[in-house]
């Protein structure tokens, strides 16, 4: 019997719901038919799955763009299995290279710490916190000593790690490569075998170190994890990735009116590959909005709820009905009671200068940007001219939904 049809006969109705929650979403789940027997041997003896995220405190803030992969985790944690948050304690010490064309510098164990306890408290806003098992890689790590990582070292080879891209890109274009950095995915790797995980999540950008776990499993004669990989997030712009340094973030932090307003603020089209990758509602409930949608529905309805959604989760759904009100109060016109006051000089100043001045736009071609768009209000009228120059006088500027400024230009 071949091994479709081997699969095909492990495909009970809950296994195959598993299957399907697993899939939302994904870049790749590799290798497939391994997961399903996991699942099969799961369902059988009701033993639970061991799933794996590692995370390392490089920064002491989450943004919706990191909770992609979470949303993942607590779909499966809904469905019964142990979900390990893995802290990288240690392996931050040493510095993730994946997609970096240079070393990362190592943080100290006091920033560790500081943003371990932030990642795992922003975490449990989707997590269960009591559900999930709380692990640190410095437990094992730490233990292996000098001999342990030679030995470590041994079970893999420079040529493959030179396949890695990153490193590869790195060598040839005549970039450092510092020997440390060749440890973090064998270390990585090794929280697999400490773990003993059955599964191993992360971004795409990952999928080096997770194939390295199911590596190392073989070595130490484990049965080897499969790894799932999720998409990383597009941005409001809903062109680069999720980014602080690109502005095009949301906070799960964010007070719950920005929070709204920003998820109001993406393009129709972004906005279901948000629902598919942040919502909690079902695939089935989202391909129907779609089709209403589709059938003449506005779209801003299935924005609104989607806004809403995401606000109430890492807020609560009073702070969401807020928003919304807050919203479209806002959207009727109305300027808040108070507004920065901004006082500028060099007029005639020309709008988009004065949009950075101003810090209601992070550089002229921004603002070039959010005027084409039709995102400028200056006292209540929309800007449509990139080369307009205001004279001395005071004006309330009004950038997108949320950003108001009054400003004296001297």
């Amino acid at each position: 019997m071949n091994q479709s049809a081997v699969t095909k006969n492990l495909v009970s109705d809950g296994v195959g719901r598993a299957l399907e929650i697993s899939l939302r979403g994904v870049d790749e789940l590799l290798p497939q038919d391994e997961w399903i027997k996991k699942l099969a041997r799961s369902e059988a003896t009701g033993q639970p799955l061991r799933i794996k995220l590692g995370l390392d405190p490089t920064a002491p803030d989450i943004h919706i763009g990191h909770t992609v992969v979470l949303n993942k985790m607590r779909q499966l944690q809904d469905l019964g299995h142990q979900v390990i948050f893995l802290i990288g304690d240690f392996t931050s010490l040493i510095g993730d290279p994946s997609g970096r064309n240079s070393t990362r510098p190592p943080l100290t164990p006091e920033q560790i710490q500081f943003n371990a306890e932030t990642y795992y408290r922003q975490a449990s806003m989707v997590l269960d916190p009591a559900r999930t098992e709380i692990r640190y890689n410095s437990e094992w790590s730490e233990p292996l000593g000098a001999t342990g990582m030679i030995q470590l070292a041994s079970r893999f080879t420079v040529a493959r790690m030179m396949e890695r891209n990153d490193f590869h890109d790195r060598f040839k274009a005549g970039n450092p490569i510092a020997v440390h950095e060749f440890l973090y995915p064998l270390m990585q790797g090794y929280d697999s075998v400490a773990l003993k995980s059955d599964l191993e999540l992360g971004g795409t950008d990952q999928k080096f170190n997770l194939l390295m776990g199911r590596h190392l499993q073989q070595e130490y004669g484990q049965e080897p994890q499969c790894i799932l990989t999720m998409p990383l997030l597009e941005g409001l712009d809903g062109i680069e990735k999720m980014s602080k340094s690109k502005n095009n973030y949301i906070g799960i932090s964010e007070d719950a009116n920005t929070m709204y307003a920003k998820v109001l603020s993406i393009s129709d089209t972004l906005m279901w590959r948000w629902y598919t990758l942040l919502s909690f509602q079902s695939l089935a409930q989202i391909e129907a909005l779609k089709a209403e949608v589709a059938n003449g529905r506005n779209p801003k309805d299935a924005k609104v709820a989607l806004a809403k959604e995401i606000t109430a989760r890492f807020h609560s759904a009073a702070a969401a009905d807020a928003a919304e009100q807050d919203f479209m109060n806002r959207s009727k016109g109305g300027v808040p009671d108070e507004i920065p006051e901004v006082a500028l000089s060099g007029a005639p100043l020309g709008i988009g200068a004065l949009l950075k001045q101003a810090n209601l736009a992070p550089s002229t071609s921004e603002a070039n940007r959010l005027i084409d768009g039709g995102g400028v209000r200056i006292d209540g009228g929309v800007v449509s001219d990139k080369g307009l120059r205001l004279n001395a006088g005071i004006y309330v500027v009004q950038v997108g939904k949320r950003k108001f400024a009054r400003v004296t230009l001297a």
